[in-house]
């Protein structure tokens, strides 16, 4: 058993083993962790989305073409990147799935080279992507545990209003305003009017 450490996780899908055994072999002989499924079916009922991972899946497939598999994992706002198998007749759909977000696409038949430097290129993205994914569900999770009307002192908050301005656009006392501040700021775990800042603020960017 190998003491090195791998170099990251890569998802193959393909109904052809053939393929799944070649790209298995290949990478993991770059010293990758593989894991292969015979259909976009299977992978989905696997899927776990917290691993920083990427993707090569086939374009066609019996059942769930890779396309629908894309816009599945779309759907689910999956951060995990993805490259997709063509064949010759297949590369005018290719480029339609990277307007969908896909990271680039293979000829049959590959090159090494190409796909080697294609999942160093795709994990890489996946480390960066699945770092902000984690930060906003984290920012997510904090920010739903607000009240109502805590979410509507948070958001004039951070517009710059004062507790005066806030009681008056709300209608509630200056005490009320002071409660749901402290509320507020020990729900979010801030310190400072900064950090509570930064919290709604990167909330704001992500959804942007």
């Amino acid at each position: 058993m190998s003491l090195i450490p791998k170099k990251g996780n890569v998802f193959v899908v393909d109904d052809d083993e053939a393929v799944r055994d070649s790209l298995q072999w290949l990478l993991e002989g770059k010293d990758y962790r593989v894991k292969c499924y015979d259909s976009a079916e299977t992978f989905l009922a696997r899927f776990d989305p917290r691993e920083v991972a990427c993707l090569i899946c086939d374009i066609r497939m019996e059942g769930m073409s890779g396309l629908e598999l894309q816009d599945k994992l779309v759907e689910r706002k999956s951060p995990l990147p993805i490259a997709f198998i063509t064949g010759h007749g297949d590369v005018p759909m290719a480029v339609q799935t990277m307007k969908k977000g896909a990271v680039d696409f293979i000829e049959k038949p590959f090159k090494e080279d190409h796909l080697v430097g294609l999942v160093e290129k795709m994990l890489d993205a996946a480390r960066v992507s699945f770092a902000s994914h984690q930060e906003a569900a984290s920012r997510d999770a904090l920010l739903s545990r607000l009240t109502t009307r805590e979410a509507q002192v948070l958001e004039r908050i951070v517009a710059g209003r004062l507790n005066k301005q806030i009681a008056d656009d709300l209608g509630i006392s200056i005490k009320t305003v002071e409660a749901h501040r402290a509320n507020i700021m020990e729900k979010l775990n801030a310190n400072t009017v900064a950090d509570l800042l930064k919290i709604a603020l990167g909330a704001q960017t992500a959804k942007a």
